[in-house]
């Protein structure tokens, strides 16, 4: 007998909205964490980074601040760019 997942709003704009908000959410808590750990580093946050951190929506932007921020020395260094003009982390599409 096979169970299925359908539960009443599976799949309905009330769910997408829940899975919105609940996305949202876990957005501000990473944006916390890393200033959080910043803070605990004694790295000085001007009002601008703070801003750009707590606005940030794409969780694979706050990964990446997050692990840049267990090692910075300035607030500026969760921005850091390579030599390509590129942040780092990312990788280049074009070179294949």
């Amino acid at each position: 007998m096979s169970v299925g997942s359908y539960y009443p709003g599976h799949g309905t704009l009330i769910e997408e909205k829940y899975l919105e908000g609940e996305a949202k959410g876990e957005a501000k808590d990473r944006a916390t964490l890393i200033l959080r750990v910043l803070e605990k580093h004694g790295v000085d946050v001007p009002e601008d980074i703070r801003d750009r951190v707590t606005s940030c929506t794409d969780l694979d932007t706050l990964m990446l601040w997050f692990d840049r921020s267990l090692t910075a020395t300035t607030a500026e260094d969760l921005f850091a760019e390579n030599e390509d003009g590129q942040a780092e982390g990312t990788q280049n599409q074009t070179s294949a």
